[in-house]
Formats: C-alpha cells, structure tokens, sequence
C-alpha cells in the first residue's frame, strides 16, 4: 500500500512533532505516538493528518472513543475526506454504513498508481481478470459460438489489468476509473478506445442504452455498498445476449459489510437479488478468492450474469 497520506499542518512545529510521533509508532511505542500526535493535532487544530493518525493509534490501543473523536475531527477538518475517516468510524459502528467519499478513492489510488501492477500482482497474488475471463468464457462453453465482444466496458479500469486479459476477445474497450492517476496508467497501455475518470455508476450513465456487449468489474464493486444502482445501469446498457461479470469481496452473512480491509463485502444474496432486480439472468456465482492478504486467501464471489 502507499505511504499514509500527509497535509501538512502549515505549522513546521506541529508538522515536525506529527513526524517524530511517526517515528516512535514505527519503534512500537504507540503510547508516546500517541502523546506526540495529540501535541501536534493541538498545535494546528485544524491538523486533518494529525488527527486520522491519532485515531489509527488510539484504536491499536483499543481507546475506541478516543479514536472515534480523533476521526470525528478528521472528517470536520477536511470534510471531502481524504484520508476515509469516515470508513474507520463506519467500521467503529460510529457512523452508518454509507458510500465510500470520493475524495478518500480517488487520492488513494493516485497515491497507489505508479506501483499498482506489482503491489497487486506480486505481493497481494492478485488474479481477478483471470478469474474474470474464465468465468466468462463458462458461458459460452459447449454453445459452438465465437466469444467475441464488439465493445465492452472496464468499470474501475485501473491500469488495464483487466482488458489485457480480455484483450482478444474484444472490439473495443471502454474504460472507467475515479483516479486520474489509474486512468493514465491505462492510457499508456494502448488497450482502450476511450477512458474516462467517473465513478462506475456514472460511467454507465454516460453510455447509449443496449449500447455494450460486455460489463466487466474486476475487484471494483468492493468499493460500492449497494450493486443494485450499478447492475440496474448495466442491464440497461447491455445488448440483448450481453455479459456482466464482476468479483466483489464476501462474507457469511445475506447483507453488505464494511470488512477489516476498508473494502466492501458483498454477501450472496445481496448479488443475487440485484440481479433479479435488474432482470437479468443468473449464469452463475462462484467462490473464489482474487488475492491474499497476511498471507490469507480473501473470501470472494465471481458473478456472471445475461441480459435476456
């Protein structure tokens, strides 16, 4: 992951402490971290790094109520909220469970751009395209017809992960993504007709109905708490045959959840009736796991589904 993000404070006082306290969380000493970051959160009240970072070690010190007004800070602060205090007070069950700030997707993913491919691909064994293709290609298994999309469109493009995968079986690739920095990563692999930096559901909104003959998400509904909105603008964009495939982040449970990685979890039946509210159909929803993390596989689903 990149580095936490830091505004300075304009205070060089208070900017310096935030460092030193940096230093000592990083020797393991959270305690005095935490001292030292509320020394400069007072010094510069209006500190938005500051007070995120005195949140974070608050709750590895399990003080849920001194977090809980750190980030309330934070997010009066910077009230676009870069760094997701809203997230960290959603997952604190201080906040209901809501849409993700903007702000906070797009300045990570800026942050996250020039190394994205390796950090995914090689630390976090990340293989959802792959998944993705294989799933698709399922549909079409034993029907004798060519796979061939004329025009698709990539939601959360990224840096083309996915349309490399996809690449010879598609006409033309649209790609979607919030961040400006993913969206010329993906220019520069040449894969895409056109790109444009919008969240995913507006990126559909953009486009003509039955417009497309394939709606692809690779790992990019884990930022959106409710897919009903998102399939509702796929089925309407797609041609009739048309493929919508995504993976999403699961759990055990019917609902959506914000998980301990600050992605959304996605539960099977949640899946299954936005597509039923979309009138789709059904291809299929499979277990699987895209990446690791800590060494673990992260419980997932991967949804095909057509437009009759």
């Amino acid at each position: 992951m990149p580095a936490p993000l830091f505004l300075s404070s304009g205070d060089l006082i208070a900017d310096r402490r935030y460092d030193f306290a940096r230093d000592l969380e990083a020797r393991g000493d959270l305690v005095a971290a935490a001292e030292l970051m509320a020394q400069a959160a007072e010094l510069a009240p209006g500190f938005t790094s500051a007070w995120f970072a005195l949140g974070e070690l608050s709750q590895e010190l399990n003080q849920h109520g001194d977090a809980i007004r750190a980030y309330r800070k934070a997010c009066e602060t910077d009230p676009s909220d870069r760094h997701g205090a809203r997230l960290r007070l959603m997952r604190l069950g201080a906040l209901k469970l809501a849409e993700m700030p903007p702000a906070y997707v797009r300045t990570l993913f800026d942050q996250y751009a020039p190394r994205f491919d390796a950090a995914l691909v090689d630390e976090l064994n990340y293989r959802g395209p792959q998944v993705l293709l294989k799933a698709v290609l399922s549909i079409f298994h034993g029907s004798g017809r060519p796979v061939f999309f004329r025009r698709a469109v990539d939601l959360g493009c990224g840096t083309g992960l996915a349309a490399r995968e996809f690449a010879a079986y598609v006409g033309e690739f649209i790609g979607v993504d919030l961040s400006p920095g993913m969206i010329e990563q993906a220019r520069a692999t040449g894969l895409y007709a056109r790109l444009d930096v919008a969240d995913m559901v507006d990126g559909l909104r953009n486009e003509p109905d039955a417009s497309l003959d394939l709606v692809l998400a690779a790992d990019a509904v884990i930022y959106l708490p409710d897919l009903v909105p998102l399939v509702l603008e796929a089925a309407r964009v797609l041609r009739p045959g048309g493929v919508l495939a995504f993976t999403t982040e699961t759990h055990d449970a019917a609902d959506v959840i914000l998980g301990p990685g600050l992605r959304y979890c996605h539960g099977a039946e949640h899946v299954r009736s936005a597509v039923t509210v979309a009138g789709l159909l059904l291809c299929a929803i499979t277990p699987v796991a895209t990446r690791k993390e800590k060494g673990e596989p992260v419980p997932g689903l991967v949804v095909t589904a057509v437009k009759r």
